[in-house]
């Protein structure tokens, strides 16, 4: 397929050639599911922790003798019954890590990609270049490409620091290096902005 190619002006260039087996597929709603579940479940550190009654301190002793004092029968005043005593069946630490096969991950990002085509909200990009920390110059980018203000991913062959920096507090925005980004990335921004030198090497990694 092909689609329009912008210059850092806004201006439409020219066309661009996109792989239908990476940007024109039918998407699959399952690979999608389980790349988002799978991202937000890596986002949890897993660390919660209660203690259970051997656990907690004190507690040694019987509280009062079994009978005779007409109350109930305490064995320790560390049990789940008590106030300060141990929790039942509380959290332990664990992971929260999910697998999932190389080839559905390729697939949600190739499925993503396609839905932002299919929307008209993937614009590739000829060239940007700066060679200085400038946020006026990518607040300009986005407006001469109207989207200023909107949820916005660019994706570039190799993150420039000059570009990343300038990048940084602008909401909404977020820079990232083509072939590293994840299907629930794509998905996350609205917009894409996909850099031309970028192509090659995403079609590469997701054939």
């Amino acid at each position: 397929m092909q689609v329009d190619l912008y210059n850092p002006s806004g201006d439409i260039i020219g066309k661009v050639d996109l792989n239908d087996e990476v940007f024109g597929i039918e998407p699959n709603e399952y690979a999608l599911h389980q790349t988002v579940i799978a991202y937000l479940a890596h986002q949890r550190q897993g660390t919660h922790k209660t203690k259970d009654r051997s656990e907690v301190s004190g507690g040694g002793k019987k509280p009062w003798r079994q009978k005779g004092r007409g109350t109930a029968r305490a064995g320790s005043s560390r049990s789940p019954l008590w106030s300060g005593g141990g929790k039942v069946h509380g959290p332990t630490p664990h992971s929260y890590n999910v697998k999932i096969p190389v080839k559905v991950k390729r697939l949600a990002k190739k499925s993503a990609l396609s839905i932002r085509v299919s929307e008209n909200n993937l614009k590739v990009l000829s060239e940007f270049n700066i060679n200085e920390y400038k946020t006026k110059r990518v607040v300009e980018l986005l407006s001469k490409l109207e989207l200023s203000g909107q949820s916005t991913l660019i994706l570039t062959n190799n993150v420039d620091n000059y570009f990343y920096r300038s990048a940084l507090n602008i909401p909404k925005l977020e820079i990232q290096p083509a072939d590293k980004v994840s299907g629930y990335d794509i998905i996350k921004y609205k917009n894409i902005i996909l850099l031309q030198d970028a192509i090659k090497g995403i079609e590469e990694i997701l054939l």
